[in-house]
């Protein structure tokens, strides 16, 4: 199963962008998404942003994945 994540965009350089992923960074291609701009929230899938996506609903979607790594403390 594949994943597609949010990620806010640090950097860009011509196609691909270095982006967020709550600490964790890597570079993704930005050529299907318009106008990206530093600090836009992205869906990343396979390494290529597919939709911008609202601050509020990038940090909830966040938010969620950090609650889902600390899952197992919580047993």
């Amino acid at each position: 199963m594949c994943l597609a994540i949010p990620a806010k965009v640090l950097e860009i350089h011509d196609e691909k962008a270095v982006v967020d992923f709550g600490g964790v960074k890597r570079e993704a291609w930005i050529t299907l998404v318009d106008n990206v701009k530093v600090g836009d929230y992205l869906i990343i899938h396979t390494g290529y942003a597919i939709q911008r996506l609202d601050k509020k609903d990038a940090e909830e979607t966040l938010k969620l994945f950090k609650e889902f790594e600390n899952y197992e403390d919580l047993k």
